[in-house]
Parts: structure tokens; sequence; C-alpha cells
């Protein structure tokens, strides 16, 4: 298949390029208003690069109907980029991969599914805790158990410096807020495996740290959020860890630290064989961080 990366200059670009690049497949063109992407001799040195956006959709559509027709667009935009670039690859002939969060208001999903009946295109999104063999297993061992509630602890700590808040990720507008950028993935995993919320509750907001509770079908959660390094717990610290990840199911803890590094891959490889998740299947968490952002 023939690939176009929007945004190949970004945090999460490599992943996809990694996972285009391990199965076989074709990275024809790529975009980003940023030139600092030497990361594409290591998977892609050929690949036709655009810092115009213009020259890339052109570019894109001069490959119509040739051996280059672009057939998949990844799109690692900012988040409020990403429903005008979704739109753009489906009116330009070709299925869409979005990273996290999809869009940022349902609204543009019921949008999206106008422009994906319209031009006969799909759209995919990287829901990469979905394919987590230990995340799977949770799913496998809740339904088997048939339990009626679960209580339920989530605290995610990933440390930013100064630079997230100068940044489009420290703009409520562009990114959607902290449990938006960071916490989006999250709340689809409880979601897909606890059923959807039914109440929403915000004890704290500010630009570092978010803290609230969720009434899912089957589960409580208290969940926190943070991305500052002084809340990380003493011996994350000592080890000169800037992550910890910790989600407690009745009390005991659940170990998924480990099994990241193929994730996008897996996700491709599902997208690729017509197993991938498409617009409804994001809609559960993007309703509940836009009810997060609006307390």
């Amino acid at each position: 298949m023939n690939f176009a990366v929007i945004g190949v200059g970004g945090y999460i670009a490599p992943r996809h390029l990694e996972a285009i690049k391990e199965l076989g497949h074709n990275l024809v063109a790529a975009y980003d208003h940023n030139d600092s992407v030497g990361i594409m001799d290591r998977f892609f040195p050929d690949c036709q690069f655009f810092t115009d956006f213009e020259r890339f959709e052109s570019f894109v559509d001069l490959k119509k109907g040739s051996s280059e027709q672009i057939d998949y667009v990844s799109i690692c935009t900012p988040n409020y980029m990403h429903s005008s670039h979704i739109k753009f690859a489906l009116s330009h002939g070709a299925h869409a991969i979005c990273e996290k969060p999809l869009v940022l208001y349902e609204k543009e999903i019921d949008e999206l599914e106008h422009y994906e009946n319209k031009f006969g295109k799909n759209v995919y999104t990287v829901l990469q805790l979905r394919v987590h063999d230990a995340i799977l297993a949770l799913k496998s061992k809740v339904n088997s158990e048939k339990k009626a509630m679960y209580d339920i602890d989530l605290n995610y700590m990933t440390s930013r410096g100064q630079w997230y808040h100068e940044s489009w990720k420290g703009d409520v507008r562009k990114s959607g807020g902290l449990s938006t950028n960071i916490g989006v993935h999250f709340f689809d995993m409880l979601t897909w495996i606890f059923g959807e919320a039914e109440e929403v509750t915000v004890f704290e907001k500010s630009s570092t740290a978010e803290k609230g509770a969720l009434k899912l079908k089957n589960a409580r959660v208290i969940w926190s959020l943070t991305i500052d390094r002084s809340k990380l717990p003493p011996d994350a610290l000592k080890a000169g860890k800037t992550t910890f990840r910790s989600i407690k199911i009745d009390g005991s803890e659940f170990e998924f630290s480990e099994g990241f590094t193929e994730l996008h891959k897996r996700v491709y490889t599902d997208i690729l064989n017509g197993k991938g998740y498409g617009l409804n299947a994001a809609r559960a968490a993007i309703r509940i961080v836009e009810q997060i952002r609006g307390m």
C-alpha cells in the first residue's frame, strides 16, 4: 500500500513510519511545516517531503491513477487539526489513520461520517491500548466474570517541562486540555471494557493536573492525571523515570507497564486486514473528555 503522512515532524510520527516500513509498505509523500524531519532517512529516504501544504496537496492529486496513488493518509498533527486533515484524506481518495484523540468534539465524528459516506473511504483511529496483550486479557476476564460493578483507581503521571505550556499542547483550544491530550486513551480503554459513562465528575482542573470520577456501566472510576514531575512517586524519581502508570481494580494493581513497543504495528496490521477501529469506536471517550473540558 502507498501512504502519506501529515505531521511527520511530530513526536508520534516515528511510530507510524516504523509500522509502515516494517509491514512492507511505501511512504510516498510527507508533510510538515517544520523541516526537522531527519528521522525519515532511517525509514524512507526517498519519500517526497513538503513544508508547503498546497504543494503537498498538488503532489497527492498528481499521483492519482498512478502506481503511487495514495491509499492511506496517516495523521500525526496537533489535535485541533485532525478533523480537517481527515477530511483532506477522504476527499482526495484515501483512507485516514488518525492519532488520538480522533477529534475534539463529538459533533465532528458525525461530520466525518458524512464524509465517509460521500467519498467511500474509511476513517481509522489509533486506539493502541485495545491491542495491548494485558488489556486484551483483562477485557476477556471481565467479560467472563459478568460482575455488576468494579472499583477502579487510575493514576497517570507523565513529566512535561515548561515547553509544554508554550506549545499547542498547553492551549486548551488546540489540545482540548490535559484529559484530552494525555487521558483520552485511558478513558477509551476503560469504556471499552467496563461500558460507557453514565456520570462524569471533575474534582480538580489546572494546567498541570486534572482529577475526577466516572460512573461507567460496570465500574466506578477515580482518575488522576498530571504532567508535574514533582508528583512522581519517590521510587520512580530515584530510578530516573519520567512516567508512572497505575490502575487498581478492586484494590489490586493491574500490571501493564510493558508491551508498548509493538502497538502501532499491531494497529496498522489490523487496519490493513480490515479489522481496525473506526469513527464510532472513539465516540465514548471523546464524549467524556468533551464533558470534562466544559466543567
